[in-house]
């Protein structure tokens, strides 16, 4: 019976943390403004392509948004 519960909790926390990562991703994508191809276009001219950096000018926020 003991372990059935553990189980049952272990199976529970898992759901809840997929549901929350789920979510998390949702709200990011709503987050992240849509943009023109005009608009797009001019963010390209002033700053270039990502290939036109380094690694030193990216910062890796990886950590930031584990769950």
């Amino acid at each position: 019976m003991q372990q059935s519960q553990e189980d049952l909790k272990k199976l529970i926390k898992e759901s809840i943390r997929e549901v929350f990562r789920e979510e998390r991703l949702g709200l990011c994508e709503i987050m992240i403004p849509r943009v023109s191809r005009k608009e797009l276009d001019e963010i390209h001219s002033k700053f270039g392509s990502p290939a036109d950096y380094g690694e030193h000018d990216f910062t890796d926020m990886t950590d930031w948004v584990k769950g």
